[in-house]
């Protein structure tokens, strides 16, 4: 095979934006699962503690998270059609991209010290949300303008 037809074959599997998580971060990370003929979202929320293959198709990080006295660590690629959506919960200033010394800490000694960051700006996908205003604009608006007046008589036989 040549190595255009790779990168043409790699390019095609990326996603077209994803968040920029680094090692430090508290994220969340939506994730479809299929039960039998039903599918679902299921969230899983932990640090991140490792980023590999940054601004790669094969770009991945492992989450950790302490349930019930037990740790738990997940890898997700960020670029798979089953991961729906990461994200940033919290910012934490760390000083190496590998932090399995978290590992072996527990309580307090486990606590990574948090950093100020805009939320609302680092959750942002530009580029996806473009792609749906160009789409269609007015069906859309045209959607919600029902769905509004739907919901208003619901609410009214709620209250009374």
């Amino acid at each position: 095979m040549s190595f255009e037809l790779i990168k043409k074959v790699n390019a095609a599997q990326k996603k077209t934006a994803v968040v920029d998580v680094r090692s430090g971060d508290t994220v969340r990370v939506y994730q479809k699962i299929k039960e039998g003929s039903k599918e679902r979202v299921q969230m899983f929320e932990g640090v991140v503690i490792r980023v590999t293959a940054k601004d790669s198709h094969t770009e991945r990080i492992v989450v950790r998270k302490v349930t019930s006295g037990v740790g738990v660590e997940k890898s997700y690629l960020m670029h798979s059609p089953l991961v729906t959506k990461v994200e940033i919960v919290a910012r934490a200033k760390v000083r190496r991209n590998n932090l399995t010394y978290l590992r072996e800490r527990s309580g307090k000694s486990a606590r990574l010290s948090g950093r100020d960051f805009d939320r609302a700006g680092v959750n942002k996908l530009p580029e996806a949300e473009e792609v749906k205003e160009a789409s269609a604009e007015e069906p859309a608006a045209a959607e919600e303008k029902p769905v509004e007046a739907e919901a208003k008589p619901a609410d009214a036989t709620k209250t009374e």
